[in-house]
Formats: structure tokens, sequence, C-alpha cells
């Protein structure tokens, strides 16, 4: 733990031993953010997701830098299928501590795996086409959205709990409690799941016989004056108070029977094939939807790559105006006259001898049959002229660079100090640990052989031994 104020590291005191200032707020503030976090793990270790969150909460609310609260909440979110939240977490936890940080690597493996990243774009866009339906009272359409959802992201919570809101609505009682359970299984505490859960189960009451019975139920059989009993397979449905029928009254229900028989069996067939008709829709409009969703993401697909083609074009354009003149004429040649003609006025102005010389860098990838002889004269002759100073100038930026933690702007300026003094064996060496730094091993261990090869028997050459034997032992 260290001090706000001065970064001193603090001891069992209240003040800090560096600069004095009260520290005893400040360390309180951070152990009960550490509490709230160890809170959290152990939730995390029986599954009560819910409340993990709320004291991840309150421990990123104490200590905004605590990077591991950051991390756990983000696992917590992922889990739970909630994506966006849980990239939002590593990010910020990234931003304050980028280095040695676990959330780098969850970050990298969502963000690289384009085809996953955009299945989980789909699934939230079907969960929210699902939420629409269910506005607009479309319960079947909703239930096939979910269904997908939850076929891509089985731990999706939310998918689960509107898909059991919507059995509870269709009265599925059975089908709800299944899909409460298995968001139980996901998070064992949610407040969301046991309140639909506690009215699942307030319906499916058991009876005495072992059957399920609602309370619906038993209120009508209370107002009809009636009981039910089991026998054997049969369920009886009996008045209360029996009563013997007379002739005329049992005429008279053979009668209603036979019509109220006629019209359950008019009413049953109908909506029999009414139900039949609306499954072949059903299917028809998912096989619909799938195709749709198929089409939509190799259209995602061919946008991506057509955008990606435009970048490389606006690139290659750039790079092809900087080759060539206005007028066509080489880019490359103009540099070097010019790059001439500032060291004929100004001879110690290498900065600006340095500006010159990189726009003929793109001439370096031309044949030597495609530059003239005076070209090459003027060229050889201004590199013995200025290349042991241009070195130590493009030395002095990559190293500053380096020692800024710009790791990628230091890697071009030491290539330069090399390339123009292959004697230079410390500017190779940074900038093999400048290509390490940038997870370019293989041209890392490839700086680490020429260090070693180019200088052997030396201090550096041994240190360039000894990272690439660590380089070759991780990789």
């Amino acid at each position: 733990m260290i001090c706000y104020k001065c970064g001193c590291t603090l001891s069992e005191k209240d003040y800090c031993t560096g600069c004095g200032a009260d520290v005893g707020m400040y360390k309180k503030i951070l152990f009960l953010s550490n509490r709230y976090y160890n809170d959290a793990l152990e939730m995390c270790q029986v599954r009560d997701l819910s409340g993990a969150i709320v004291s991840l909460k309150q421990s990123i609310k104490l200590n905004r830098n605590n990077v591991d609260a950051h991390n756990l909440l983000g696992l917590v979110y992922f889990e739970i299928g909630e994506v966006m939240e849980a990239l939002g977490e590593w990010v910020i936890s990234n931003s304050i501590r980028s280095e040695k940080n676990i959330a780098t690597d969850y970050i990298r493996l969502i963000s690289e795996n384009q085809t996953q990243f955009d299945a989980m774009n789909q699934n939230l866009k079907k969960f929210n086409q699902a939420l629409e339906q269910c506005y607009r009272d479309s319960l079947d359409y909703a239930i096939i959205h979910l269904k997908k959802v939850l076929s891509a992201a089985p731990n999706y919570l939310k998918a689960h709990q509107l898909l059991a809101l919507i059995c509870i609505r269709l009265e599925d009682w059975e089908k709800a409690r299944h899909e409460l359970e298995k968001c139980m299984a996901i998070d064992s505490k949610n407040i969301i799941t046991m309140r639909y859960m506690a009215e699942v189960e307030a319906v499916l009451t058991p009876v005495d016989d072992g059957h399920v019975r609602s309370k619906k139920t038993k209120t009508e059989e209370q107002k009809r004056g009636t009981y039910t009993y089991k026998s054997g397979n049969d369920t009886i449905i009996q008045p209360v108070h029996k009563r013997q029928p007379r002739a005329l009254t049992v005429l008279l229900s053979i009668g209603i029977g036979a019509v109220v028989g006629l019209a359950v069996a008019y009413f049953l067939i109908l909506p029999a094939k009414i139900v039949s008709v609306e499954e072949n829709s059903s299917r028809t409009i998912a096989a619909v939807s799938e195709e749709k969703d198929k089409i939509t993401a190799d259209y995602d697909s061919l946008q991506h790559n057509y955008n990606k083609i435009l970048v490389d074009n606006e690139e290659l354009n750039e790079k092809l105006k900087a080759y060539t003149g206005s007028e066509g004429n080489v880019g490359a040649t103009d540099s070097l006259m010019l790059a001439a003609k500032t060291y004929i006025e100004n001879p110690d102005s290498i900065s600006e001898i340095a500006r010159c010389l990189e726009g003929i860098e793109l001439a370096d990838s031309m044949d030597d049959t495609d530059k003239s002889e005076s070209y090459r004269a003027l060229y050889n002759k201004l590199m013995e002229l200025t290349s042991e100073r241009l070195s130590e100038y493009y030395h002095k930026l990559g190293y500053d660079s380096y020692k800024n933690d710009d790791f990628e702007g230091a890697i071009p300026n030491l290539q330069r100090a090399y390339k123009y003094n292959r004697s230079d064996g410390e500017a190779l060496f940074y900038l093999a640990k400048s290509y390490e730094k940038t997870d370019q091993i293989d041209k890392a261990k490839e700086a680490y052989v020429e260090v070693i090869n180019s200088s052997p028997d030396t201090e550096r050459a041994q240190k360039a031994e000894t990272e690439l034997a660590r380089i070759n032992s991780q990789y």
C-alpha cells in the first residue's frame, strides 16, 4: 500500500513516514474495499453472482483503482451473458494498469475473434427483437428468438428469465419452472429469478394425492361445493351434497350432454387444425429468419472486407504520393537532392538532413538497375559525410522513446540508427528489446542473434544471449 500523496510505501502507522500525511482513513477505505472484494469472491464460489456484483460495485466505489475488483466484475458479467458490460470493466482495468494485467488477455480473446464478436452482437439484436415482440404481444415469435439466443449463449441469464416470464404469461408452469431452475444454476440468489419461482411454486402446489392443483382450482371447487379424489387411475369429482336424480333430470342431463358433446367435438377439431397451421407457419418463419440471419452475417463480413480494402487502398495512395512528386517525378531523387542542398548550406543541421533522407526510404525497395549512377554516387557520398551523425541522432530519438515506454515509436528510429552505423550494437540491442515489448518475438530473436554475431565476447553479447534464452524458454 502506497501513500496517495507522495507514493511512499506505508507502514502500520496512521501517518505517512515519507510526507507525514494522515492516512488512517485512507487505509480504512482501502481495507474496506478489499473486504467487499473478498466477500464477492466467497459469493462467486456459491454462485451468488447477483450478490457478488453488488459487493464488487461497492468495492470499486471505495477504490476505483482496484484492478482485481474490475477484473472479477467483468468475469461475473461474462458468466451471466452480459458480454458488453464485461468488456467495459476489462477496458477500465486495462486503462488503470496495462502491464501484467489479465484483463488484456480477456479483451484480446474476445476482440481478435471477429466471428465470435459478430455472433455476440447478433445475440444482443435477437434478444432486443424478442423484447419488441413481447411488447407487441407476439409471444410465439419472441420464444423463437429467445431459443436462438440461448442456443448460442446458454448462460445468458436475462434470456432465460424472459423466456420463463413468457411461459408464466402462457400459463405453461412446468416449462417456466424448468427455465427458472436453469437461472438458479447460473445465479443462485438472483432476486428476479426468486420472485418468478415463488409465483410458479404458488401455482404448482402439490395436493394430498401427489398431483398438482392450482389455487384457482381449489377456490373454484369450494365455490361449487365439490371435492376431488383419485380412484385407481381415474380422478373423481363429486359434489359434497349428493341428491338422488329424478327421471326427467336424467333425460335432461342426457340431452344436454349430447349437445355439449357435439359442441366440444366441433370446438376441439377446429382449434387443432388452427394449431397445426400455426405450427407450420412458425417453422416456416423460423427457417426464413435463419436464412435472413445468415445473409445478414455474410453481408456484414463482405462489408468488413470492403472497408478493409478501402483503408488499404488509401494507405497505398499515401505511399504512392510520398514516392512520386506532384508531376510524376521520382520523389526519392528530389529528397536526396534536398538533403544534399541542406548539407551544403548548413552541415550541422543534421535533423533537417535526416528529415529529407526519410523521404527516400521508399526507394530502398527499388532494384539497383532503377537507380542511376549519379544517384548512387551522390547518396554514397552523403552517407560518407553524415552517416555517423545520423546514427547518433536517431539513436538518441529511439532511446528516448524507449525510456518513455513508447516502444512503437522507438522501433523506426533505432532501425535507422543501426542502418546508418552497423557498429552501433547498443541501438540494435534496444531495437530487440522494443520488438519484444511489442510482441514481435521473431524479430526480437533475430535482432538478439545479430547482436551476438556482430559483437561476440562482449558484455552486450552476453546480455543478448541471456535475453534470447529467456525468450526461448517462454515461447
